[in-house]
């Protein structure tokens, strides 16, 4: 029987797969070992095997016993202890959300529904490091994958709008606290005139004392134009992703052009892209929305009217579910070779958890694992 390792389950995307796992049934016919870093000989969650305790999340030798590792658990987790695992001997499959292994040799990102035959191939060779992607570029790719492997993308710009849920649960709070605090001031000078209200929060959006610990400045009614740190060239980090990962995700031979920049905005959960795509070469809108539409069960092409974009095409509508809309599709003015195009995916399934879990299920049918 597989024994499979979960570190960092109890944090936001550790717990957006553990209860996909449990959704989909993931936990049976596998041995389940539960670590932490912080509550070592705790209880561990009802899928506990191995006596139901809590495990040491840096006891390299406990670790060495499972035949996969499923960690959650971020990046400065991953630079600490999967180098020294590997030079214990250790041989088993590391599967990650972070990004510290994303761009190494020896590391495939996974996201099937997009590059299935990547992952299969790897697997044949002897792969054994495989990581999430990016949850901009994964939402992305669910998307518009499909454009990228009909040789129809000569290069694309994406202007993000990402919510909170990317910058980690801290951040979520802090959202919420500073919503609440801007609530306040507009309670306590109740008006129907619209510019005193407007005079008001943003007052209290520069009051010294609004929450901003977490996030630094603030996100409530705001946006903040930058995500991650710098990179040469004016790029953020997060934007440099765009193009290094989507290309690596595909295979892409010479490598697409894909640039933009990355905004955080104060929703809760779910990123929206604005893409800008130039194609090779003219196509048709009816055969574009074909391919989108065939490219994987949860894309669902929005028709490009108010209505449908409105009720279909917003986190509200897409939160917490696998669909993954795209809308607003059509010819820019720029020229018939010139798409325009908007969609928005759930930061925390597509964007983080469930490319691990559906990993763990691609790993145990190439193992001959019974599901």
């Amino acid at each position: 029987m597989l024994r499979v390792g979960m570190i960092g389950w109890r944090g936001m995307v550790g717990s957006v797969l553990l209860h996909r796992m449990r959704e989909e049934g993931d936990f049976s016919g596998i041995e389940t070992i539960f670590f932490s870093t912080s509550n070592a000989g705790g209880k561990g969650p009802k899928e506990a095997t191995d006596g139901g305790v809590l495990h040491d999340a840096r006891d390299v030798n406990k670790l060495g016993c499972c035949d996969v590792l499923l960690s959650c658990q971020g990046g400065e987790y991953t630079t600490e202890i999967c180098g020294p695992l590997r030079g214990s001997g250790w041989k088993g499959y590391w599967i990650d959300a972070a990004s510290a292994l994303r761009m190494s040799d020896d590391t495939v990102i996974i996201l099937d529904p997009v590059n299935a035959d990547v992952i299969q191939n790897a697997l044949v060779r002897g792969v054994r490091n495989f990581t999430g992607g990016n949850c901009t570029v994964s939402l992305m790719l669910m998307a518009v994958s499909g454009l990228f492997k009909a040789g129809l993308v000569e290069w694309m710009t994406t202007m993000t709008y990402q919510a909170a849920s990317g910058a980690g649960a801290a951040k979520m709070l802090e959202l919420v606290k500073q919503m609440e605090y801007l609530t306040e001031p507009a309670k306590a000078h109740p008006s129907e005139n619209a510019l005193e209200i407007d005079r008001v929060v943003i007052q209290a959006q520069r009051d010294s004392s609004l929450p901003t610990k977490e996030i630094g400045v603030p996100l409530a009614g705001s946006l903040l134009p930058w995500i991650d740190r710098d990179m040469p060239g004016g790029q953020t980090r997060e934007e440099w992703k765009g193009m290094a990962e989507t290309n690596k995700i595909l295979g892409m031979e010479p490598p697409v052009p894909v640039d933009g920049i990355c905004v955080r905005v104060g929703t809760m959960r779910c990123h929206g892209q604005a893409l800008c795509i130039k194609l090779t070469e003219d196509v048709s809108l009816g055969h574009i929305e074909q391919i989108i539409a065939e490219s994987n069960p949860w894309v669902r092409v929005i028709p490009n009217d108010k209505e449908s974009t409105l009720r279909c095409l917003t986190p509200t509508a897409v939160s917490g579910t696998l669909n993954v809309p795209i809308g607003r599709l059509h010819k820019l003015q720029l020229g018939p070779e010139f798409l325009a195009a908007f969609t928005v995916g759930d930061q925390l399934l597509w964007g983080a958890a469930e490319p691990l879990r559906r990993m763990l299920r691609i790993l145990r049918e190439h193992l001959g694992q019974r599901l």
